[in-house]
């Protein structure tokens, strides 16, 4: 069994040697596959007990079993093939090793009619490149890469490589601690990157840094900015750049053009000795039409549906999987298990479940077929969601998974047990669409439109929410985040600043898309790295640092995430000055003394003796202003303690008298009592 510990194997490739069974001459696909070059039943991985579970959808690890694994057998190293494939009528590797020859290694199918080929060869090992050279039924000739394959060539290149998950981690320490880290009342800020654009090589930006290099600078930027997260868009294989990793072709290997697994190891073990978790986009939902990959895989459709109406996907051109073949479930559920035992990430962020939920999704009447019962939704689809996250919380119960799901389904972050879904958390589209809106508009018109940032608090508790500005609001002209702001530089700025503040002081956990947290002014490019020159100017230093003292104040103050998805964490304490355009609020903690009131004066007119209720007398301190100088701002700023008089306001015994700063978001805290 592969282990995911211990040392990193960095020994080339074996060179292959001569074979002990002569391959008869003239022998070829076409005719019935001559001696076998292997040992099946002395070297096969599968018990019956895994053939029962498989079969069943129920085989949770079955990279353990299916791909390639290097193994010793009557002294002699080499390697166990094994794959999938009911329908074809003949099955060889072919590879460097052997010329590609497609009759020398003909793989032989299992007596139990699992549909599983499999087979050994000899002196074949870690580095060796190889293909499936697959003929279905109906005589198609197909060379496909391993569904659980490692590692792959860089594209354009197609075959697979054998390769191990051998690493020797030395992440201990946050491995003890993570569950206190991804607990749902604890702060979690994630930082969403794309590897291959975060940073480029400056001597070729052309090139894409290899997940070691990336490590070097990501690592510590990530630290400094106070990000209790990462979140990396797909990093499995994937030959489409422009799919930004969501077209994948290779599940169970690392995007090749990036580096080995261990590299992409490497760069997770130093972001768990910084002390960030690490979350991956794991997507589920469709995969390409590539010759190569998935897609009818032994000449049939075996991976995806067969009707079109439920096994493509109109949108992205691709293919849906068959959710409900148990062979497929198992696949699934045992890639997501991969990521979180082999490579030790801290959660799953499972793409466009909506896509999933619904068998009309994107269609047109007369383009899906009903369930059972007649309805819309993809019974198939859920009950996969379910089971994978009950496997993935028994597996591995103090990481997460996080659904980016827009519609109103009910029940998605909710337990199973209760009818739930079944995920932690799950995306606040709803929020993030109101919140730009409002944003986006002249400061002018915003009284008339404040019941956008307020009407989120209606539903805020029906889900456990993340609040994401992700990287689908900054392309396709949607324009950066920076740039949909209104007006000169210096307001939008400010609203930005101002955006960043009601997100952190609103209830639920937080997401930024790379760039957004310095203001980056243009739409994000794929194809090369952040705009890190921008830094050099003060306006972008100053918003770099008004999140950097958001993440701060979100992890330090228990009022900010105690209740991240309880009514109890929150209260509204006006909503009615429309006028101006001003909102209040508190945020609870578990300890009254620890409360805090957020005012937000959302125009570029600054507000001198406002007053506010608060939910208590004393004195108040202003411990953030969005309007600080340090970050850019004009600098209207409350230095004293503010004593609270016995002044009725907001239907508050007590009230405070303020400098409200233009375009600014002030937090405020009760000062302890001395004595």
């Amino acid at each position: 069994m592969a282990k995911s510990t211990g040392k990193v194997k960095t020994k080339s490739a074996i060179e292959p040697g001569t074979s002990p069974v002569e391959t008869p001459a003239g022998s070829n696909a076409e005719n019935v596959p001559g001696p076998v070059w292997n040992a099946v039943e002395a070297v096969s991985r599968f018990t019956d007990f895994d053939i029962h579970l498989f079969r069943q959808g129920k085989h949770f690890k079955l990279y353990e079993k299916l791909g390639s694994h290097v193994m010793e057998f009557n002294g002699v190293v080499g390697t166990y093939f094994a794959v999938w494939a009911p329908n074809a009528s003949y099955i060889s590797v072919i590879g460097n090793f052997n010329g590609w020859n497609n009759s020398g290694h003909a793989l032989t199918t299992r007596w139990d009619s699992s549909g599983i080929w499999e087979g050994w060869i000899p002196n074949v090992g870690v580095g060796e490149v190889y293909k499936y050279y697959v003929v279905s039924q109906n005589g198609q000739h197909l060379e496909k890469s391993d569904p659980f394959a490692l590692w792959c060539e860089v594209a354009p290149r197609t075959a697979s490589i054998v390769w191990d998950t051998w690493y020797e981690w030395e992440d201990a320490d946050w491995m003890k601690i993570r569950k206190e880290k991804n607990k749902l009342n604890a702060p979690i800020s994630v930082y969403e990157v794309h590897l291959g654009s975060w940073q480029r090589d400056p001597s070729d930006p052309e090139r894409y840094l290899t997940f070691k290099e990336v490590a070097v600078g990501l690592v510590p930027y990530v630290k400094e900015m106070g990000f209790t997260h990462v979140e990396l868009m797909p990093i499995m294989e994937h030959p489409y750049p422009p799919s930004w990793g969501y077209q994948i072709t290779g599940y169970f290997s690392v995007a090749s053009r990036m580096g080995t697994p261990q590299e992409l190891m490497y760069l997770i073990d130093q972001l768990h000795q910084a002390g960030i978790g690490v979350y991956m986009d794991w997507v589920p939902s469709h995969f390409p039409g590539d010759a190569h990959g998935l897609f009818r895989f032994d000449g049939t459709a075996l991976y995806e549906h067969e009707d079109p109406r439920k096994g493509y996907h109109p949108d992205w051109k691709s293919y849906i999987f068959n959710y409900g073949r148990n062979e497929v479930r198992s696949f699934l559920i045992s890639n997501a298990i991969f990521w979180l035992d082999r490579y030790h990430t801290d959660g799953l962020r499972v793409d466009a479940v909506a896509s999933m939920l619904y068998l009309d999704y994107s269609r047109k009447h007369g383009e899906w077929i009903p369930n059972e019962f007649g309805g819309r939704e993809n019974l198939e689809a859920i009950s996969l969601l379910r089971e994978m996250n009950v496997a993935a919380y028994t597996e591995f119960p103090d990481t997460q998974t996080i659904a980016e799901e827009s519609t109103a389904f009910p029940g998605v972050s909710r337990p199973v047990f209760v009818g739930g879904l079944g995920f932690g958390m799950k995306w606040m589209m709803g929020w993030m669409n109101d919140t730009l809106k409002y944003f986006e508009k002249d400061s002018a018109f915003r009284k008339w439109h404040q019941d956008q940032l307020t009407f989120s608090l209606v539903y805020a508790f029906s889900e456990n929410f993340m609040l994401p500005f992700s990287h689908d609001e900054v392309v396709y002209g949607k324009k950066s985040l920076i740039n949909k702001m209104p007006g000169d530089e210096w307001q939008k700025f400010a609203n930005l600043r101002l955006m960043f503040s009601y997100m952190f002081t609103h209830p639920g956990t937080k997401l930024i898309f790379m760039g957004g947290e310095f203001g980056q002014t243009s739409e994000w490019n794929f194809q090369q790295s952040l705009d890190w020159h921008l830094l050099q100017s003060a306006p972008h230093i100053g918003m770099k640092e008004c999140v950097k003292a958001l993440n701060q104040l979100y992890k330090t103050e228990p009022a900010m995430f105690d209740f991240s998805f309880s009514h109890e964490g929150f209260e509204w304490i006006d909503t009615q000055d429309r006028e101006n355009s001003v909102l209040v609020f508190a945020r609870k903690s578990s300890d009254p003394t620890k409360n805090l009131v957020v005012v937000l004066n959302l125009t570029p007119v600054p507000r001198k003796g406002y007053r506010v209720g608060v939910i208590s007398d004393g004195s108040w301190q202003e411990i953030f202003n969005s309007d600080a100088q340090t970050f850019g701002g004009s600098g209207v700023i409350n230095y004293d303690p503010i004593p609270s008089e016995n002044h009725q306001w907001h239907g508050k015994a007590n009230s405070l008298t303020l400098d409200l700063p233009p375009m600014g978001a002030l937090v405020l805290k009760k000062e302890k009592s001395i004595g």
